[in-house]
């Protein structure tokens, strides 16, 4: 069976893009010439820029259109968009960048109540998986293009809201400390990558999306799905070793800092 590789030219998508570039690298521009390399360094740009790429590739490239035939590639889409986009977007970001809003993100923090915990960025992240993956809402999603827009803006919201509480660079009172963030990821990506044991090895076709006769990319419809399921699995395996590795070398620079901190006060 034919696969369509057309690209998805989404003007509304492609305006917010080109905003989000222009907005950060304006700010960007300001924050190098106010504090130097150390306020926004070029990796931050180039973080930030591959975060919008990967929001490209996500919703306007081939992969798009895939994810309507394949299973395999509306998985690689959802963690396109929940994990690497939130990441990298994230990463852009530090305090001299954040500094006119850091005071408007506390007071929404604190407004929020238990709605900012960490905790809930784990409720809303593996809600967020297991709901769209619910056979009657993925269906829907791929049926009426108004349900997968909320079906992408979903995911996205709960990516940047679960890697924010891990890679926030601002210091906040509920930030993640001690065994937190192992708790915290660790709690998360089993409860996800469950999700994608249960696809893998679901005994029966789950999306009536897909279920087209023939084959495509040389799969059944089955093995389509078979397929999505591991990718969930495994890459929810390799971000959280990536992640908890990236926050352990964090921890160590912090505390460096902080004991330098500490001398100068000494002297």
């Amino acid at each position: 069976m034919s696969v369509d590789y057309s690209w998805t030219f989404a003007p509304i998508v492609l305006l917010a893009l080109a905003g989000y570039l222009g907005v950060y690298a304006a700010r960007w521009r300001t924050a190098r010439s106010e504090g130097g390399a150390r306020a926004a360094s070029v990796w931050r740009l180039a973080a930030w820029c591959g975060g919008v790429l990967t929001l490209f590739v996500a919703l306007i490239s081939p992969v798009d259109r895939l994810g309507e035939q394949l299973a395999s590639m509306h998985m690689v889409q959802h963690l396109l968009l929940a994990d690497l986009a939130a990441i990298l977007l994230t990463l852009g970001l530090t305090r001299h960048i954040l500094r006119p809003a850091t005071r408007r993100i506390h007071r929404i923090e604190r407004a929020a109540g238990p709605f900012a915990s960490p905790w809930f960025g784990v409720v809303a992240y593996v809600g967020a998986m297991w709901l769209w993956h619910v056979p009657a809402l993925y269906d829907a999603a791929l049926e009426h293009p108004w349900i997968h827009t909320l079906e992408h803006l979903s995911f996205g919201a709960a990516g940047l809201l679960y890697w924010w509480q891990l890679l926030s660079p601002i210091r906040s009172r509920l930030r993640l400390g001690g065994m937190g963030p192992i708790a915290y990821m660790g709690s998360t990506k089993v409860l996800v990558g469950l999700l994608g044991i249960v696809l893998a090895f679901a005994p029966e076709l789950l999306y009536d999306a897909y279920d087209q006769p023939g084959s495509r990319w040389g799969m059944t419809a089955q093995t389509d799905q078979q397929v999505a399921g591991l990718i969930m699995a495994l890459e929810q395996s390799i971000v959280m070793g990536i992640a908890l590795a990236w926050l352990f070398a964090r921890m160590l620079t912090e505390s460096e800092e902080e004991e330098r901190r500490a001398e100068r006060y000494r002297v």
